[in-house]
């Protein structure tokens, strides 16, 4: 039963961090229609430049906060750069584009910082609790608190601000917003900033737990797709909870199914987004499109 307990810790704790990327590739679809293939390089980009600012001596915390600014602004470059022109586009050429893109920030990352394994300090090294027999890291307490503190905010800044209800409007009637005098571009910038900065929470907080590295959110980015796909592209609510569900599920599989392990972990992510592709194509929060014919 410990063990248990103490894989549904772990599977939590993994979950939060699929969570946070979900919730980046849910505001990029939220605000363009798009769903970002790219989203987990930018994390990868965006976790170099908070290891580089560490190795330069900056605090930790100082690095992870700078690493967040840059990446909101980064995000909004990349939107004006490669979205922006292709936004009235067919479909293919978008998915064209963007894993184009994908492999350009891949590859700039090794050429930047080379491909070899780099160690990232953990900001919640040596936090501890003991509740009898149960062990709580440090580190689970943290990325908990980290992930509880972004939804509050991002709740409060979309449910109770004029910024939040003009992004709100703009992803969901751009022709409508620019009547009413809505900078719709200027919301949908701001959107993918957000996305980005979300992937860069998610990256630098799972960057202690693996090495830093180009190739460090390729398995990642694929159980935070399976995160957004099983709660749907258009809910938040539905991106943390399909984080966790995905985290518990491939950890306690990779636990008491022997032919899994820790090497076939990824199959889980796969078969939830196919089942749910399946099943219930919106995802378990998502809102099912209607089209008049």
């Amino acid at each position: 039963m410990l063990l248990f307990f103490q894989q549904l810790i772990e599977g939590l704790m993994s979950g939060a961090i699929y969570a946070s990327l979900a919730l980046a590739l849910v505001f990029s679809h939220r605000s363009t229609n798009v769903v970002n293939f790219a989203q987990g390089e930018m994390a990868m980009l965006s976790t170099f430049f908070a290891w580089q600012l560490i190795e330069w001596g900056l605090p930790v915390y100082a690095a992870m906060a700078a690493s967040v600014v840059v990446s909101f602004v980064g995000g909004g470059i990349l939107y004006v750069v490669f979205v922006k022109p292709i936004a009235r586009a067919p479909a293919l050429t978008v998915v064209t584009v963007l894993i184009g893109l994908f492999i350009a920030l891949n590859s700039l990352g090794g050429f930047v910082w080379g491909y070899l394994n780099r160690a990232f300090p953990s900001p919640f090294a040596g936090w501890k609790v003991q509740w009898g027999a149960l062990t709580l890291s440090g580190e689970f307490i943290g990325i908990a608190a980290v992930l509880l503190a972004t939804l509050l905010v991002l709740f409060l800044v979309f449910e109770h601000t004029r910024l939040g209800l003009a992004m709100r409007a703009a992803a969901a009637a751009p022709e409508q917003s620019r009547l009413v005098g809505i900078p719709v571009e200027w919301m949908l910038l701001a959107g993918w900033g957000v996305a980005a900065a979300l992937g860069a929470i998610a990256g630098v907080l799972i960057a202690p737990r693996l090495f830093v590295s180009p190739g460090m959110m390729l398995g990642v980015v694929i159980y935070a797709f399976a995160a957004a796909t099983l709660g749907g592209f258009d809910s938040v609510l539905g991106a943390v909870i399909g984080g966790l569900v995905v985290g518990v599920a491939e950890n306690m599989a990779a636990t008491y199914v022997p032919w899994i392990g820790a090497d076939l972990k990824v199959v889980v992510a796969l078969v939830i987004i196919f089942a749910t592709l399946l099943v219930r194509p919106s995802g378990l929060f998502g809102r099912t499109t209607v089209v008049r014919v």
